[in-house]
């Protein structure tokens, strides 16, 4: 067991790193369902299937085509004639023996059809050059079971995407800009203790020079409250003077020149950070106040029972504070100094979560269910991340697609420019009324492109038209669209590919946040953009 343990952190190292065991186990318990083997779904399964999902299962009623060989790495010329999905998903499998692979030969309309609740037992289901009767149809279906849905086009040289989730909770959604979690401004009592510990003057040079920085502001922030009237620096010239105050308390020869101590440097360069003031961020404050957090029942999710877990910890025991993080960054320190702050910060994190934990255990006990309902483990890592939580929420494609809830605003303001990237959305929708009405897609089976154009720039005048959008769409669009043919080259299903399996993990691992809702990417200008639709 030992050894399969090694051997799975060896071929999985990198991804460990990004979202640790328990994002790894998450993905391996995780059953995909992808509709449609084309280029672009191929794409997607591969970079799913390589950092070790559980399982995927193939929906695809096609039997491969030449074509699908010219844009396809993933099935070869004996593959011609063959079942798409069967094809499709052995060779997928060659690529890592721990995934299952699967496939059912059916349109996803029969299976609709015949079986609905089939689509129930995923963890995601992702579909692939879907028609939009399809795309509703199932989204509606994926929509009242609450599972995610990712709808993914190639068309020509745009990529499209879009996510459809009722409600998706992250509790590690990693920043890129963190904000430390220090105290300075609001310091618990073991912190205080701990600072007092500490006497700059007295110390030699080497204890002076390998005191932590956090501890070098600390003692220079007491110092300046009770010269200020307990007001700590707030403006530019305030945070100047109080550098100033921490320079001078740079150690000096016997020359009176200052010595060389980079921990002073460190404190210096570091009093925006330290003078962060402790609060809940707006984010938070919002989740706080949503009814999710405040009517919880037997049916509520743990990230719910344990935000109202934290939200209670906030306004008695925290004083308005989240529960501390428990981390400090790396500093210019000797070890034990460094080791006994880091767990100060520390155990008041775990007495913080143990708090927490108290409240998460009364609220289980009030509807009835057992306190180890919400493990120990998960309430920490909750407690950690309180400052980062976040919630996605989408639209479904009914609210999208009907006349009556269209974001109207949206698509008018971006098509205040008419090269946005919105163009290609109003685009998309429009060949998909063509592929409606004609069974086909424009510019496809070599029918006479011009004849094609006209029909084309009558699905957009309708698609405007039944939306009331004043919009100019250029003809140069409409044109280029019908020269696509409905074409899904391998580049961009490749870029394609890369970007939904990003977004398909997120999903399935609740860590880092998704986008939302519809995203866009244009393979002429390497330019992408998010929308709200």
């Amino acid at each position: 067991m030992a050894a399969t343990k090694a051997s799975k952190e060896q071929k999985y190292d990198r991804q460990l790193r990004l979202w640790g065991d328990h994002g790894q186990e998450t993905l391996e318990n995780a059953h995909v369902c992808l509709i449609n083997a084309t280029a672009t779904g191929t794409e997607i399964l591969k970079n799913l299937v390589l950092p070790g999902i559980g399982a995927f299962t193939i929906v695809d009623g096609h039997t491969v085509t030449g074509e699908d060989v010219g844009n396809n790495f993933f099935l070869s010329n004996n593959s011609i004639g063959k079942i798409r999905a069967q094809a499709a998903t052995e060779l997928l499998q060659e690529l890592n023996s721990d995934v299952s692979g699967n496939f059912v030969e059916e349109s996803p309309d029969k299976l609709l059809d015949n079986d609905p609740e089939f689509f129930h037992r995923f963890t995601i289901v992702i579909g692939v050059q879907l028609p939009e009767s399809t795309c509703l149809r199932l989204g509606s279906v994926l929509w009242s079971a609450a599972v995610p849905f990712l709808v993914c086009k190639t068309y020509g040289l745009i990529g499209y995407m879009r996510l459809v989730v009722q409600e998706h909770t992250v509790i590690e959604s990693h920043p890129d800009n963190a904000l430390e979690d220090l105290r300075l401004d609001q310091p618990f009592a073991e912190f205080k203790n701990h600072i007092q510990s500490y006497d700059l003057d007295s110390m030699d040079k080497k204890d002076h020079s390998h005191t932590p920085w956090i501890i070098v502001v600390a003692k220079y922030l007491e110092k300046w409250l009770s010269e200020h009237n307990g007001q700590p620096p707030k403006n530019y010239n305030e945070k100047e003077a109080f550098r100033q105050c921490i320079r001078e308390g740079i150690l000096k020869n016997e020359n009176g020149v200052p010595e060389d101590e980079e921990n002073f440097e460190e404190a210096i360069k570091n009093v925006n950070t330290a003078l962060n003031p402790t609060k809940v961020p707006s984010a938070v404050e919002d989740l706080f106040n949503s009814v999710q957090c405040n009517d919880i029942t037997s049916q509520t999710l743990s990230f719910w029972v344990m935000l109202r877990a934290v939200k209670e910890f906030v306004l008695n025991e925290g004083n308005g504070s989240l529960p501390v993080r428990g981390t400090i960054p790396d500093m210019i320190a000797d070890s034990q100094k460094f080791i006994n702050l880091q767990n100060v910060y520390r155990q008041k994190a775990m007495q913080d979560a143990a708090t927490v934990s108290k409240h998460v255990e009364c609220l289980l006990q009030s509807f009835g269910k057992p306190p180890e309902s919400i493990s120990e483990k998960d309430i920490k890592l909750f407690c950690k991340n309180a400052s980062f939580l976040r919630v996605v929420r989408c639209r479904s494609l009914a609210e999208e697609y009907s006349v009556d809830s269209v974001n109207k605003d949206e698509i008018t303001s971006c098509m205040d420019n008419p090269d946005s990237e919105m163009v290609f959305y109003l685009m998309l929708r429009a060949v998909d009324r063509f592929y409606q009405q004609h069974s086909r897609y424009p510019g496809v089976y070599n029918y006479q492109v011009e004849d094609d154009i006209n029909k084309l720039k009558l699905c957009v005048n309708n698609l405007l038209q039944e939306y009331s959008l004043n919009v100019n769409i250029k003809d140069d669009y409409i044109h280029e669209f019908c020269r696509y043919g409905a074409a899904e080259p391998h580049t961009v299903a490749a870029f394609l590919g890369g970007s939904a399996a990003q977004e398909a993990i997120k999903i399935i691992s609740h860590q880092f946040v998704p986008f939302s809702n519809t995203f866009i990417y244009n393979a002429m200008s390497q330019t992408s953009a998010t929308l709200q639709l």
